[in-house]
């Protein structure tokens, strides 16, 4: 419940049960919540537990009186800001008034009450408490949009320089390698250096792509190709282009896929970059010798896709933000084989696109991962 949602307390205090009622009809509205007490010791209790927008206190009272207890409120860190009204049967003097005043009171009523005096004058401060609520909440949410910007920046700055890393290595490489080429090598060694620059090259495409993909994603820039499509030639598209990542990390492959076809509404080259990408990042997260696996299933109309490894796992704290841009760089920076760690960004966001969703779970450090995406099945 929002500060806006929550009820508004006012508190009334009075031996008299006929005279509770009858304040509490006058300033009853929508909105509100009355906290009756029939003496200073009920009223402290009530003060205790609940938060209040404005005391209305009869000030001849049995044990402790109306300023008894007015000066008991100033004196309690809780309660010394809530406004008082002093409620009174007979005329006050002055000195009565002086002594009102300094326990705090911001008025004093006389009996018999008039009804339309009194709810102005506490609906003025019903208002200015909600005003304070209010502000108290935007307070709150502009704290934490603050917070999340400088933790963007974090991220950002930790992401410009794993970018950094990543595209000095490959064009270097190039470089060396057309540096090499202008000179008289043989051509056995020639092929061995065209070999290498077209693996850097193809590194140097894949980031590009990549983070052009986040860009367009995140613009709405990117409009799905649907059509009918079954999941087995999805997956296999993907275990083909991620061959290679596996291969290098020498890691078991598994895979459990369905006997019978699965039917899809979906774009096959965004959906198979989704799986792909998924199983690369599971490979590159994977210790040498490592397992990654790839299983689906459909049922009750949703297809589910599930990469799981035996690599270095997500932190409990981090599972809540493995998805969100730039926030894997900062702790994995140091156990992944190369990459902008925008990846799972960008499968998130092509995932939403299609009516679907994607969770992780892990046991922790170096415990594996498990990623886990649901898709609507064609009807």
């Amino acid at each position: 419940m929002t500060h806006a949602d929550k009820p508004i307390n006012f508190l009334l205090v009075d031996d008299l049960e006929e005279n509770l009622l009858a304040l509490e009809a006058l300033l009853q509205r929508e909105g509100l919540t009355c906290l009756k007490a029939r003496s200073g010791e009920e009223a402290l209790e009530l003060l205790l537990v609940h938060e209040v927008a404005l005391a209305l206190l009869d000030v001849q009272m049995p044990g402790m009186d109306g300023f008894e207890l007015a000066e008991f409120m100033r004196g309690s860190e809780r309660a010394r800001h809530i406004p008082i009204i002093f409620v009174t049967a007979g005329a006050a003097s002055s000195q009565r008034r002086f002594r009102g005043y300094e326990a705090g009171a911001v008025d004093f009523i006389q009996k018999p009450i008039e009804a339309h005096i009194l709810r102005s004058k506490a609906n003025v401060f019903f208002d200015l408490y909600e005003q304070r609520r209010q502000i108290e909440a935007q307070r709150d949410e502009l704290e934490a949009a603050a917070q999340a910007l400088r933790r963007a920046d974090r991220h950002k700055d930790s992401f410009l320089a794993v970018l950094a890393h990543e595209l000095r290595n490959p064009v270097a490489a190039l470089s060396g390698g057309l540096h090499l080429l202008n000179k008289d090598v043989p051509p056995e060694r020639a092929r061995d250096i065209r070999a290498r620059m077209e693996r850097m090259l193809d590194h140097l495409s894949h980031l590009v792509d990549d983070l052009l993909d986040v860009s367009r994603v995140s613009q709405g820039k990117i409009v799905l190709k649907k059509a009918r499509i079954e999941l087995g030639e999805v997956l296999r598209s993907a275990i083909d282009a991620s061959q290679h990542n596996l291969d290098a990390g020498e890691h078991a492959f598994i895979t459990d896929l369905p006997a019978e076809p699965v039917w899809l509404d979906a774009d096959h080259t965004r959906l198979a970059q989704i799986v792909s990408n998924l199983l690369n990042n599971a490979a590159k997260y994977t210790p040498t010798g490592g397992t990654v696996s790839l299983s689906a299933a459909a049922r009750d109309g949703w297809a589910t896709i599930t990469v799981a490894d035996t690599g270095v796992g997500v932190p409990v704290d981090m599972q809540s933000k493995i998805f969100e841009i730039f926030a894997q760089v900062e702790d994995h920076l140091g156990k992944a084989q190369g990459g902008l760690g925008i990846g799972l960004a960008l499968v998130k966001q092509l995932v939403a696109l299609h009516g679907g969703v994607i969770t992780v779970d892990s046991a922790g450090e170096n415990q594996g991962s498990t990623f886990t995406v649901r898709l609507p099945t064609a009807a």
